[in-house]
């Protein structure tokens, strides 16, 4: 059967070349959203830019006919319905790093029009001008750039800014120190970074952890005279602390191609002196857009002649023989990964996976692959999913082991266990399923049990009366409700653990008095 691809976007005419002799192309660039549920069934695979919207209505019409696959020739896939393609069996993938390149020189180039003001220098000679001792600039040889993240974008502005003679350092929890080594690069931590850094760029994803990073307290810590350069998310900056900065001339100069509302029409960035601004073109280059459509197209081919596509977003199909046993251990592992990233957000380099009982005698990839995305998952720049995340974690220097223990726990019948570490430190979580839902039932070597959701608070503290008490008061008095609450211990007034499920979140204002409260030597919050 020869396989039939609707091409529903304007693409590169030479990334679509691998596909001619593989398939027969349809082009309808200007298809409609409504038109793609009409003749979709009659397709093996989609691909996309980002002007169709690929509904669930589309995919299920799809799914029920031939298509297999949707390929969407870009980084982000907002225009298509990832769920329900999941859902019905549709393979999604995209091309994350098609404009890697370009964005990395794309951010180069502000570094140096920071450096020498060159878009001022441009403007002032259209007018007519002279004034060469306005635009006198600093040289980025011998200087420190400081890369908050250290993906693959970050890594070849590193490779590029070395070549330029700058020292090069990173802060980056996720990244394993030989990877960073390889590349010339010292991890350090941010406080460090912030006050020595002479320019700072950001590579890191918008998160919950990550939107408004740059406020006015970091932006205070910054050394005096730092240029911050952003190409990666725009909410990662809080733009009138930035102007205030740029006022005050403790942040020299700012260059912007990313912007919490975009485009940034009413910003008070516009037209400032010491702003270089571009309209989120990082990625924009002839080059690039010719590799995403060739990543996409190589990859739309692999799903078809059934071999797995290197950046598929949702999950791959799981052996309806495996499928009901695996299913609530494949949350189960993503959330106990998820619980030790807020548990110890510190650079780790290993990861082992130990899994009880029966469950064992399975495939364990997808629990493999589900733990990563857990770990990692929200920070890192990339798209993490049960396909990639393997891929991601030997990328960062993270390593993973696993191994399995028929035989079960003489507490649980089934049962995980997940251990990171860096050096000599190391933290450990284990993790049952429990009348259908997901509970973690040990921390560390204490022993446990609380249902893995919502908003939780623990501390550990050295058991003493009164203790609960204070903290249950102090959550009162801010109208915070106590979900649930378990209690571990090592031995009577020794080492002790407290897990309190609450109905709303822990206010940041809160934690350094939980913290302060005698006996407790530890607090985390935590959100699953």
């Amino acid at each position: 059967m020869t396989f039939r691809i609707l091409i529903a976007d304007k693409l590169d005419e030479a990334g679509l070349a691998p596909l001619r002799g593989a398939a027969e192309l349809v082009e309808r660039p200007t298809i409609s959203t409504e038109e793609l549920v009409d003749v979709i069934a009659d397709f093996d695979a989609l691909l996309v830019r980002s002007r169709p919207k690929v509904t669930a209505a589309a995919l299920a019409a799809g799914a029920a006919g031939r298509l297999k696959v949707v390929g969407r020739a870009g980084v982000g896939v907002d225009n298509i319905d990832v769920n329900a393609a999941t859902e019905v069996g549709v393979t999604v993938v995209n091309a994350p790093t098609g404009n890697t390149v370009a964005a990395a020189e794309h951010s180069m180039a502000m570094l140096l029009a920071l450096a020498r003001h060159i878009p001022q220098a441009h403007d002032s000679m259209q007018a007519g001008e002279w004034k060469r001792s306005q635009f006198m600039g600093v040289e980025m040889r011998g200087k420190r750039l400081g890369l908050l993240g250290l993906g693959r974008i970050a890594s070849l502005v590193a490779e590029r800014a070395q070549a330029f003679g700058m020292e090069v350092v990173a802060y980056d929890p996720y990244v394993g120190a030989d990877y960073a080594l390889n590349q010339g690069v010292q991890m350090m931590a941010m406080d460090e970074l912030l006050a020595t850094a002479d320019f700072i760029s950001m590579h890191v994803p918008s998160t919950d952890q990550t939107r408004g990073l740059f406020n006015a307290e970091r932006l205070s810590r910054c050394k005096a005279g730092v240029r911050i350069v952003n190409c990666a998310r725009g909410d990662l900056i809080d733009e009138a602390a930035l102007l205030d900065a740029l006022e005050s001339g403790q942040v020299a100069g700012a260059a912007l191609d990313v912007y919490a509302k975009e485009p940034p029409v009413s910003s008070r960035l516009l037209g400032h002196p010491h702003v270089v601004l571009t309209p989120h073109i990082a990625g924009s280059t002839h080059e690039a857009q010719l590799q995403v459509a060739l990543d996409v197209a190589e990859q739309v081919i692999d799903v078809l002649q059934g071999r797995l596509a290197r950046y598929a977003i949702n999950t791959p199909i799981i052996a309806p023989k495996d499928l009901e046993a695996l299913t609530p251990y494949i949350d189960l592992a993503e959330r106990m990964g998820r619980f030790l990233t807020q548990l110890e957000p510190s650079r780790m380099d290993r990861l082992e996976l130990i899994v009880h009982g029966p469950i064992c005698e399975l495939d364990l990839s997808y629990l493999e692959a589900a733990t990563l995305k857990g770990l990692l998952d929200g920070v890192v720049a990339e798209r993490v999913n049960l396909v990639n995340a393997r891929l991601i974690a030997r990328q960062r220097g993270l390593s993973l082991s696993q191994r399995r223990t028929r035989h079960h726990t003489e507490r649980y019948e089934n049962m995980l266990t997940l251990t990171v570490g860096n050096g000599d430190w190391q933290r450990m979580v284990r993790g049952v399923i429990l009348q259908e839902e997901p509970h973690i039932v040990c921390i560390d070597d204490l022993w446990v049990d609380f249902i893995a959701s919502g908003h939780l608070l623990l501390t550990w503290h050295h058991d003493r009366p009164g203790i609960v008490g204070h903290i249950g008061a102090l959550l009162g008095q801010n109208d915070i409700n106590i979900a649930f609450m378990h209690l571990g211990r090592r031995s009577p007034r020794g080492e002790a653990i407290m897990v309190l499920g609450l109905d709303e979140a822990i206010p940041e204002s809160l934690h350094p008095e939980l913290m302060n409260m005698p006996h407790n030597y530890l607090v985390r919050a935590i959100h699953l």
